[in-house]
């Protein structure tokens, strides 16, 4: 009765750090997983931190090569396909948005067409971003007909993606295959990323210091990783059963956890202990959202999704995972009883 018992599932992105819970999280339920990906871009890294690198088969590689993609899909022959490699940081996008558009739209373009053409396939998630949308910076959350845009490269680029997948989709692989999804901001253990909170908090406060905010007004939805990775899951499922589904679904937080940055980071102080605190950014940085939120009522009503973690829970399961990791233990046992008890829930 097991859906994923022996599946043979291809995760773009698998050394990320969502890849990287999702990739343990399938393989945990009887998936054969492998991975398409850059090599890890940080160190340490979730992938050979909790020793997910020893339970995926793992193609190296760039998605903007077109022979890269078709190579990967030749090996594995996916019956599912998560697609999540892309470059993640706004920031990042401002200092070179070539390989921000190159990798996140023609990167997309690679491989929904090696999906195309590969007859194994029977179901994509294609994972892009609540930036995806037009921001106009009200506090109404945005559902998934609202319109598209991004006014910086990173949250253009994820746009330009979702135009991408609609169009593979009405051409040529339609609802029943190819679905996209939306997440807010994640949080949780093994993120080493430049330029984002909770990593920027952990290196702060493991060096005793302050974390240094740009923007601690902003308004985000905030999760941990597990919450959105169970959304995908469950639409890939139904994809797998051959129902038919929206184009779309949103997977945030209840309102009361689209919260601002300085809110999250006192929590995450607060959990730390050790007088952790924040500071003031003095430097000017390149403008982004300061309001984000997402309408998940169609994941609710139609695919029976729900948040598990309140914030305080969210928080308190990225700081003990990080705080374990400065102590030794072994991350991949303490990663995966995370899984079990998330969804024991």
């Amino acid at each position: 009765m097991n859906i994923w018992q022996g599946k043979r599932v291809l995760i773009t992105g698998h050394s990320g750090f969502k890849g990287g819970w999702l990739s343990m999280m399938l393989q945990r339920a009887g998936a054969s997983v492998a991975g398409l990906s850059l090599l890890p871009s940080t160190e340490p890294n979730l992938l050979g931190v909790a020793g997910i690198d020893a339970l995926v088969e793992s193609h190296f590689g760039d998605i903007r090569t077109a022979d890269v993609v078709d190579r990967a899909f030749a090996a594995v022959k996916p019956e599912v396909v998560f697609h999540m490699a892309a470059q993640a940081l706004v920031r990042k996008s401002y200092a070179d948005p070539v390989e921000t558009f190159t990798t996140n739209v023609m990167g997309t373009v690679n491989v929904l067409d090696a999906v195309r053409r590969t007859p194994s396939v029977m179901a994509v998630v294609n994972v892009t971003s609540d930036k995806c949308y037009e921001n106009r910076e009200t506090i109404w959350a945005y559902r998934e007909y609202d319109p598209m845009g991004g006014s910086d490269p990173y949250s253009s680029s994820k746009g330009c993606a979702e135009l991408v997948a609609s169009a593979y989709r009405k051409s040529f692989l339609g609802s029943s295959k190819l679905v996209s999804v939306r997440a807010g901001n994640v949080i949780g253990g093994g993120d080493w990323s430049a330029d984002r909170l909770v990593p920027d908090c952990v290196r702060a406060f493991s060096r005793k210091q302050a974390v240094v905010l740009r923007n601690p007004g902003s308004l985000r939805p905030w999760q941990h990783v597990l919450e959105p990775l169970a959304g995908y899951r469950m639409v890939a499922e139904a994809l797998l059963a051959g129902k038919e589904l929206a184009p779309a679904y949103n997977f945030g937080p209840s309102q009361e956890q689209t919260q601002p940055v300085g809110t999250v980071v006192r929590a995450v102080a607060n959990c730390w202990g050790e007088e952790a605190g924040w500071e003031q950014d003095s430097q000017p940085s390149p403008p982004e959202a300061k309001v984000l939120a997402l309408d998940s009522t169609l994941a609710r009503t139609g695919l029976g999704w729900m948040p598990r973690l309140s914030l305080e829970e969210c928080v308190e399961w990225t700081v003990e995972w990080y705080k374990r990791h400065l102590a030794g233990e072994d991350m991949g046992r303490f990663t995966a009883a995370q899984i079990e008890i998330y969804q024991a829930r």
